[in-house]
């Protein structure tokens, strides 16, 4: 049974690498115990970006700490710091750093909590 809270400093967790290009991000679903969603951090440098991606059927929510960009489709949007972005299953997103010299860390939550946590929630790449 899950504990009624969990908290979990983004510093202490531990570093995995998205599938491309290998970003280092804490997952946070199993740290925190989540059983509803998943949630994952991440922080990219200047000029580093998630590859673009899609999850097939998971609603997604991205919390950008101190500002940022993301990329749904073609379109590529500056979110203010605090903003948040929901995300349906379909489109193809990337978090992007287009700052030149600050990194910019983003919360990121999807639900249902659909696939296994290794897979990232069915994390497919567009040429899959």
């Amino acid at each position: 049974m899950a504990k009624e809270s969990v908290i979990v400093d983004l510093e202490d967790a531990d570093q995995e690498p998205f599938p491309k290009p290998g970003l280092l991000h804490p997952k946070l679903t199993q740290r925190l115990e989540c059983t509803e969603l998943r949630v994952n951090a991440i922080t990219p440098e200047p000029g580093q970006a998630t590859a673009p991606h899609s999850h097939e059927r998971q609603e997604a929510v991205y919390v950008a700490l101190n500002g940022g960009y993301v990329q749904i489709g073609e379109s590529i949007t500056d979110v203010a710091p605090g903003g948040v972005v929901r995300i349906a299953p379909d489109p193809l997103r990337s978090i992007r750093n287009e700052g030149p010299d600050t990194p910019q860390t983003w919360l990121l939550f999807g639900s249902p909590p659909v696939g296994i946590i290794e897979d990232f929630g069915e994390y497919t790449m567009p040429d899959e």
